[in-house]
């Protein structure tokens, strides 16, 4: 078993640019580490091969999705699989660590990088074989095997891993608690955060601006944070669509060409469950319009779609016709 050279630990932000920011993230590590997340276990869980379907502890990343590997890896240690597909040794190990990801239940999790399709992240943990494997915990790579392992070294290098950083990961003891509880309860929940609180405490009584700026003040610690992207979205739509009059649709219908009474239709269509109708306003106004005016519509639209899960069939056929109206 071999250690990563320590003097590339510095230089992994660097070299990464782009893709990771270590620096930031250590910068947030301390915050981060008193924020024990849990995360339900899937349903059907239990340790199995790669036909037993999608599991939410085995992740493939890009250059590009990198830094969420880091973020994750200030809850719980992250084991990086540095693979290619022509390597048949590669192709030994990896259903292996995925059995056992599947089985640590969240404890850790494993993050597999096609080097083919990132060749970057390889070269700035100096590989120099495929398969290889690094385990990163704290934002900062700590361990590293190259080539395939048996069974029962691979468990228990994992296992010294968990050892080492129990108390310095809160995901690590908060999945295990899960994984200890009996079978069909609940997981358990997750400690109650006090900014999230006051943000939700203030959109309740109806205090748009002090939501706001709490869901902001988050996001600029965390900037990656969907809980409170996605919060900050709603208070936003919801400060507009109350502000939004009775007759905005009345009035956007007879004044095609007023922008603002266009927007203010959508709002309230969408705040009346009214979806597509919302959508299409929006889309057939993108393409009346040019210039500044087609990027203040097409803004808009997207601000509504970020109301909504990503899958939504309705969002999905919007975002085609808008794609059609812009191009």
């Amino acid at each position: 078993m071999t250690r990563p050279d320590p003097r590339k630990n510095a230089a992994l932000s660097a070299a990464l640019s782009g893709a990771v920011d270590l620096g930031a993230l250590k910068a947030r590590a301390d915050a981060a580490r008193q924020r024990a997340t849990t995360t339900p276990p899937p349903s059907g869980g239990g340790a199995g091969g790669s036909d037993a379907g999608p599991s939410p502890w085995v992740l493939d990343v890009t250059e590009a999705t990198f830094q969420s590997v880091v973020e994750r890896s200030m809850e719980v240690p992250v084991v990086v699989e540095l693979t290619a597909s022509w390597s048949p040794e590669a192709g030994q190990l990896s259903p292996v660590l995925e059995r056992a990801a599947r089985a640590g239940g969240g404890t850790w999790l494993l993050a597999r990088v096609d080097l083919d399709a990132s060749p970057r992240i390889g070269q700035v943990f100096g590989v120099q074989s495929v398969p290889t494997v690094v385990a990163i915990a704290g934002g900062q790579p700590i361990d590293a095997f190259a080539g395939p392992l048996p069974d029962a070294e691979l468990d228990q290098w994992i296992n010294r891993l968990l050892d080492a950083l129990r108390d310095r990961l809160p995901g690590i003891k908060a999945a295990e608690a899960n994984l200890a509880a009996p079978p069909g309860a609940e997981p358990l929940a997750e400690p109650e955060d006090p900014r999230f609180t006051a943000a939700e405490e203030a959109f309740e009584v109806g205090d748009f601006a002090a939501a706001e700026a709490a869901y902001e003040a988050i996001l600029a610690a965390e900037p990656a944070n969907a809980e409170a992207k996605a919060a900050l979205a709603q208070v936003r739509f919801t400060a507009r669509a109350e502000a939004v009059p009775a007759d905005a649709i009345t009035k956007a219908d007879t004044n095609p060409d007023d922008l603002d009474a266009q927007l203010a239709a959508a709002d309230l269509e969408l705040a009346t469950n009214d979806v597509e109708q919302a959508f299409k306003r929006l889309v057939d106004t993108v393409r009346r319009v040019y210039g500044d005016d087609r990027d203040k519509v097409r803004e808009h639209l997207v601000s509504l779609f970020e109301l909504f899960p990503p899958e939504d069939d309705r969002v999905a056929k919007a975002r085609r016709n808008l794609a059609s109206a812009l191009f």
